[in-house]
């Protein structure tokens, strides 16, 4: 019992600063006890051993530490990524062969095709390129998306490519390059999310969550029918048996089967993170945005609570200038308003009034401010798997 017990604390408490890590920086979290939990662990303790250091050492293992976690964080290298196929590869060798008299031809072939999926579906996903923007794409790249006025204005150049940079596009300084409709950085894949890959990143998850929680159930089910078979009286249900008699059972029969029992109990503990996260991806597809999106529209959202937003009409004939901005946009939507923030609250006196039309108009929710790049949730998933050329 006490393996297990230590198994599991150890496996929750590894998810728990995995989930942190993930989602604790997203605004909808702020305020709840995944954003604590990420203040607690990434801010407040670094922070506490920081002072603690100071007086000891003069900050130097700080300094050390720091310089080491930038570069793992920041800096590309493949070193978590090798540490997930390890993972992969380690329960793998931990469970089947164990496993693998014990199952039905069925699931032999279902195992076989779920186990090589996820390194197929991460190759893809690694070496792909994720978008990166190049003088020879550029004209391309610009025609995937129009500038909606809101949370993408043309006209804008980046400093390190020195180019302009399309509608959703994004640099990633890990990656060192532009990417168009950039979605966040991976370092479980060493590469950027973009639009070239993103069907392959959705994919890796969807197969990996489905594999895990494959595994939990075989595991689970081989462990009940070993149970069965020392234990004539035995329901997997637990009927006729007290809950610390129906617990101690399966810590018997986790701790008889070790390698079957700490590769389904890890599965069982971490499947629902990979979930969440797929769940999570699929939510910003419906809501025809990304996760770098998310965080604008955030900051937006609280600059339209604090009274500093305005929007107006745009000129649906205007003329475009074909120096910043695509001539030929192959999406099916063109922007109908122009959206901006000021620091005083009175209403804007910018370059965009000679694309706007009317009055500006305060505007403080973002149900009041169209989504350019929303079309529905099935164009929406048809944008991120069928790539238009």
């Amino acid at each position: 019992m006490g393996l297990v017990r230590q198994l599991a604390i150890g496996v929750l408490l590894i998810a728990i600063l995995v989930f942190s890590a993930f989602f604790g920086r997203l605004p909808a979290l702020r305020n709840t006890p995944v954003g604590t939990c990420y203040r607690i662990i990434w801010i407040q303790i670094p922070n506490g051993f920081g002072r603690v250091d100071q007086l000891l050492t003069g900050g130097r293992i700080s300094l050390w530490t720091s310089k080491v976690a930038h570069h793992l964080w920041n800096d590309r290298h493949p070193l978590v990524m090798i540490f997930f196929i390890l993972l992969l590869s380690v329960c793998e060798i931990l469970f089947l062969p164990p496993a693998w008299k014990l199952l039905s031809n069925t699931r032999k072939f279902i195992g076989a095709i779920l186990v090589i999926l996820p390194y197929v579906l991460l190759y893809a996903s690694a070496a792909s390129d994720p978008g990166y923007l190049t003088p020879a794409n550029h004209s391309h790249e610009m025609s995937l998306y129009p500038y909606d006025f809101t949370i993408f204005d043309p006209g804008n150049t980046c400093h390190t490519c020195r180019l302009l940079k399309p509608a959703r596009s994004k640099h990633c300084s890990i990656c060192k390059h532009c990417i168009s409709r950039m979605d966040h950085h991976c370092i479980f894949i060493n590469n950027c999310v973009g639009y070239n890959n993103i069907h392959w990143f959705l994919l890796l998850l969807f197969f990996t969550a489905t594999l895990i929680s494959y595994a939990t159930y075989v595991g689970f089910s081989l462990l009940d029918a070993e149970i069965l078979a020392n234990l004539s009286s035995w329901t997997i249900y637990g009927k006729g048996f007290t809950w610390s008699e129906y617990f101690t059972i399966w810590a018997w029969a986790l701790q008889e089967y070790t390698r079957i029992g700490i590769v389904t109990l890890m599965c069982f503990l971490t499947g629902p993170l990979i979930w969440i996260l797929l769940g999570y991806h699929i939510y910003l597809i419906w809501a025809g945005t990304t996760t770098n999106e998310s965080m604008k529209w955030s900051d937006l959202n609280d600059d339209m609570a604090d009274g500093f937003a305005f929007k107006r009409s745009i000129h649906m004939a205007r003329q475009k200038d074909p120096c910043v901005e695509s001539m030929h946009t192959t999406w099916p939507a063109e922007s109908q308003q122009i959206v901006v923030r000021t620091r005083d609250g009175l209403p804007p006196k910018t370059s965009k009034q000679l694309v706007g039309t009317g009055e500006w108009e305060r505007v403080w929710r973002l149900a009041d401010v169209e989504n350019l790049y929303d079309l529905g949730f099935w164009d929406n998933l048809k944008d991120v798997f069928w790539k238009r050329r």
